[in-house]
């Protein structure tokens, strides 16, 4: 804590410092954009092959089980890297970790890139989600550095949906690049493109933080969420329905978009691309213009949704609490949704758009909820343990998705499955309500000033 003097003298040097002196907010907000383009290219490359399933599918004779196994292989790293990343942080420090990190996104996507077997797929996905999941810990570390009582909550924000464009960006565009240059392999080295360029803007972050700090005398932050295994039976049950809640919410989200494309371009036939004409350039901007007429566009409408409305959502919240009975509107959203998609041939937008409403509330509310529900000093293992189970999840059901796709000939039995998690979130949201009632409604408060990252 900072004593009144010292108070004192960082406000008169922010007085008299130049425009762009690290004080003020013009440096502080040049860095966040550094710092959230540092895994723009990371979110690209993973719905990357999400974003290409049907050509993939076609192009190297691999089975819809395949496409999910390359997600399951990811979040195999994540959990590993649970368990280390935040010791690895601690040693390196936030440049030396992020360069690090940033390079493994990199190696991983050239990895898929250059791939010509499926082992070296399964190989460059297990480089890339060892990288690409330590990053963003490391992302909201070096955020949480530089806006500590500064527009905190504005900077993850923001964070979110910089990063968020690179995810918008591969539904629609990485099947026009296939299409356009005439090879999928094109499109994957686009996604290693774009990790590159996120390479490239972690260089430019470092050398603003090395700055910033010589400046101001910056403290090193802390690692981020590191498990201590000996916090987890201190963990009330209020915590353990908000970390069900989390794995089965997630399971419904991103383990079908990595085969939602397929589904909407094989079930309702609708186009990969859209029918644009003139030059690649033109085409992109067409292919946004048109997003809901193509299928790795309607796919997008969920992260779309997220990225647009999740601030506002997070403001809401803050005001009016809440949050676990939003948590039981959200899950119960999921349930139709996916059943709508799996038993009929009605018009899938619809349906994508309530999705999108239940990506925005859930989230905004699960994420802010923990530091409610645990003690301050095990905050850190209760993030970490919640992004382990929830990769728990998300390594199993998109390898379930795929064999149900190709054991049965349809989405039907896949969707019923997604479905049924939505129906699992719901116990376990309901549960949540009546654990906060006896613990003191806390999560039910509103206008509660506590700030934590939103990792959606």
């Amino acid at each position: 804590m900072q004593d009144s003097s010292s108070s004192t003298t960082a406000a008169g040097i922010e007085e008299t410092a130049g425009f762009f002196h690290p004080s003020r907010r013009p440096y502080r907000f040049t860095i966040l954009m550094f710092i959230s383009l540092i895994v723009l290219g990371s979110y690209f490359a993973y719905d990357s092959i999400g974003a290409l399933a049907p050509t993939l599918i076609e192009a190297l004779h691999i089975d819809r089980s395949t496409i999910g196994n390359l997600y399951t292989y990811y979040s195999i790293a994540a959990i590993a890297i649970v368990f280390f990343g935040g010791m690895l942080y601690d040693l390196l420090g936030p440049r030396r970790a992020s360069l690090l990190f940033c390079t493994l996104v990199l190696v991983g996507a050239a990895i898929v890139a250059a791939a010509h077997s499926t082992w070296q797929l399964f190989a460059g996905r297990l480089i890339f989600g060892a990288g690409s999941e330590s990053l963003i810990v490391v992302q909201s570390a070096i955020i949480s550095r530089w806006f500590k009582g500064k527009e905190m909550a504005l900077a993850f924000g923001i964070a979110l949906t910089i990063s968020r464009v690179g995810t918008l960006f591969s539904f629609n565009t990485e099947e026009l690049i296939a299409k356009y240059f005439g090879s999928y392999r094109i499109a994957l080295w686009a996604a290693a493109g774009f990790c590159l360029f996120s390479l490239l803007c972690n260089l430019a972050y470092v050398v603003m933080d090395h700055h910033g700090e010589k400046v101001l005398g910056l403290p090193k932050p802390a690692g981020g969420d590191k498990i201590v295994f000996s916090d987890i039976t201190k963990f009330n049950s209020s915590f353990w329905f908000v970390t069900l809640l989390c794995v089965t919410f997630y399971s419904a989200i991103f383990p079908f978009t990595a085969l939602a494309t397929d589904m909407f371009h094989d079930k309702w036939g609708i186009p990969l691309t859209s029918a644009g004409t003139g030059g690649f350039i033109s085409q992109v901007f067409d292919s946004f213009f048109h997003m809901f007429s193509t299928a790795p566009g309607i796919t997008s409408i969920i992260i779309f949704a997220s990225m647009v409305f999740a601030p506002f959502a997070g403001n809401l919240i803050d005001r009016i609490g809440k949050r676990a009975t939003l948590m039981v509107i959200g899950s119960l959203l999921l349930i139709p949704a996916h059943l709508v998609m799996g038993i009929t041939h009605w018009n899938p937008i619809p349906s994508m758009i309530v999705l999108g409403a239940a990506f925005v509330l859930v989230p905004a509310a699960m994420w802010p909820s923990v530091p409610l529900v645990v003690e301050e000093k095990r905050v850190g293992t209760a993030f970490g343990l919640m992004t382990a189970i929830q990769n728990l999840g998300l390594g199993l059901f998109p390898l379930l998705n795929g064999k149900l796709r190709d054991a049965t000939g349809s989405y039907t039995a896949t969707q019923i499955m997604f479905a049924s998690l939505g129906v699992c979130g719901l116990v376990f949201a309901w549960l949540l309500l009546r654990s906060d009632k006896r613990h003191g409604n806390k999560l039910e408060q509103g206008k509660i000033h506590e700030t934590a990252s939103i990792s959606i």
